[in-house]
């Protein structure tokens, strides 16, 4: 008895690989070339074009689906898991470095430099991981709420008397509040 899955095993690649097969197939039969240079060069003339057929099949498929979603979260062009480890591992390079300066290890030029290089690699892996998702649907709704007129204006005045809201994500904050609960920006 085999297992039900609702997943397909069809990929894409197979069938740009199967054409790609039977067309080279077809054109060593038909041309007859006459050295094996020529049969070489041949296949991958047509492996080459049936890569390229999937290449721009993969370019193409996520502007032509309505949701469209990445398996693996990325940030930059590594998967999120990756970054964090590699910060992970920068700032425990910046602790081992402070240890070596203090126990006299290391002198303090060496310290200032290689110090700067971690940091500023830090810095980048930090804003690596910083960056969100946006939701372009719902930022593009909210401003065309702004720009149609007035009726869109007067709950925001409203909620505005009793406390803070946010002009980025719209969450309510205390009327004392100077950066906003939900996203942290200036108020």
């Amino acid at each position: 008895m085999t297992p039900a899955t609702d997943v397909s095993s069809f990929r894409p690649w197979h069938l740009f690989v199967l054409v790609a097969l039977v067309a080279a197939t077809i054109s060593i039969l038909v041309a007859r070339p006459s050295d094996a240079v020529g049969a070489l060069l041949l296949t991958l003339a047509i492996g080459a074009a049936g890569f390229v057929g999937l290449m721009s099949y993969r370019a193409i498929k996520p502007l032509t689906q309505k949701e469209f979603r990445e398996t693996t979260v990325m940030a930059g062009s590594r998967s999120r898991a990756a970054v964090v480890r590699e910060k992970t591992l920068v700032m425990r390079s910046i602790k081992e470095l402070e240890f070596d300066r203090a126990m006299g290890k290391v002198s303090d030029t060496d310290f200032e430099e290689m110090g700067r290089r971690l940091r500023a690699r830090a810095i980048r892996l930090m804003k690596q991981l910083d960056v969100e998702a946006v939701d372009y649907l719902a930022l593009i709704e909210r401003e065309l709420q702004g720009r149609l007129g007035a009726s869109a204006d007067m709950p925001a005045a409203s909620a505005t008397a009793d406390g803070n809201v946010c002009g980025t994500c719209q969450t309510m904050n205390d009327a004392d509040a100077r950066f906003c609960k939900g996203c942290g920006r200036a108020l």
